[in-house]
């Protein structure tokens, strides 16, 4: 073949089918492939036990088959496992299994690096560098699956796009990576159980409603205050509350959904009283459920914990105006589990 092999994960069911007749062979091995690949998810063409050597090798000849390893996992005293995931060329992306009553969430990564310079975010302190392709996603998913099985001995039940990057900056990958995970060939996980989350990019969330996604959304708000959330958020100087109010107004329209508002609580910031009623006179335009969650500090970022008092204050705030609360507490802290953290350690070391 010339130039780089075709990665055999980019090909549809159909396109495998065709590869095997135009090679003499039985157009069952499509399906024998199809299912190594997206049923048992399988790690290597060696993997693919009920298929011949010489299938195999036909295979390996003309395909690549790169998947993601783990490089390096931590697990925390609260029982959460923190991945970092070494891709084919060498880059690194982080994964949180998160364990909670008789339950798991992946925390997964969407690209590597991240463009939006969050102030308060470990993953902007190391910039970005690519999307990753939808199967390196999936990948994830995986090996935060497998490990949940070996070490709770239970399936995931959550999956949440909340790691490295902004997923809606890589919108094809990403839906194509939970029509992966959704699929009765794949995971076969319920779209319900979910969650992608994003900082707010007013067209693509209005893209989200055209598409009518399945899956949960959340917003990561964080301040209802455009000058407060200007200087944690850039990308809140491109795309004002205004407009992304107008962009949330649309999805709920079209989608009859209520979606999810994150706030991360930083001390002596965000967690006042007067942030508390920006936040509630912001939710006025939709029904939302919102998640309250305490800072899990990141070095160099000058961004401290909430006291909690403010915390409680807060939450008791906005229940009083019948809003749907949660509070959230950080978890893994002794194992750098903020989004960015690991990964740009071991980044720095190589």
């Amino acid at each position: 073949m010339n130039g780089k092999p075709t990665d055999i994960r980019t090909l549809s069911f159909s396109e495998i089918e065709k590869f095997f007749l135009k090679s003499g062979e039985k157009p069952f091995r499509a399906r024998q492939v199809y299912d190594w690949l997206w049923r048992n998810y399988c790690r290597s063409f060696d993997e693919m036990t009920n298929i011949s050597k010489d299938i195999r090798q036909l295979l390996k000849d003309n395909f690549s088959f790169p998947a993601a390893v783990i490089h390096q996992e931590i697990k925390s005293t609260d029982g959460t496992i923190k991945m970092v995931f070494r891709l084919d060329d060498g880059q690194l992306v982080e994964g949180v299994l998160i364990p909670a009553d008789g339950r798991t969430t992946a925390c997964i990564s969407s690209q590597v690096g991240c463009a939006l310079n969050c102030s308060f975010c470990a993953t902007g302190q190391g910039g970005f560098s690519r999307n990753l392709l939808f199967h390196e996603i999936t990948d994830q998913v995986i090996l935060l699956n497998q490990r949940s099985n070996e070490e709770f001995g239970i399936n995931l039940s959550n999956i949440v796009y909340m790691g490295m990057g902004e997923p809606l900056l890589n919108y094809e990958e990403v839906m194509k990576s939970v029509d992966a995970i959704t699929s009765e060939e794949g995971l076969g996980m319920s779209p319900q159980r979910i969650t992608v989350s994003s900082v707010g990019i007013p067209s693509m969330i209005r893209q989200l409603a055209d598409d009518d996604a399945r899956f949960h959304f959340a917003l990561s708000l964080h301040v209802a205050n455009d000058r407060k959330r200007d200087s944690i958020i850039p990308a809140n100087k491109k795309y004002s509350l205004q407009e992304l109010t107008e962009a949330l107004r649309y999805y709920h329209q079209k989608t009859n959904k209520r979606f999810t508002i994150e706030y991360i609580l930083f001390g002596k910031f965000n967690d006042t009283l007067a942030d508390a009623r920006e936040l509630a006179v912001f939710c006025k335009s939709f029904p939302v459920k919102i998640n309250l969650i305490e800072y899990n500090p990141v070095t160099d970022t000058g961004f401290e914990q909430p006291d909690p008092a403010s915390v409680t204050a807060f939450r008791d705030f906005l229940e009083k105006r019948n809003l749907v609360v949660n509070v959230r507490r950080s978890r893994g802290k002794d194992i750098s589990a903020a989004c960015g953290q690991l990964a740009g350690v071991l980044k720095k070391k190589t």
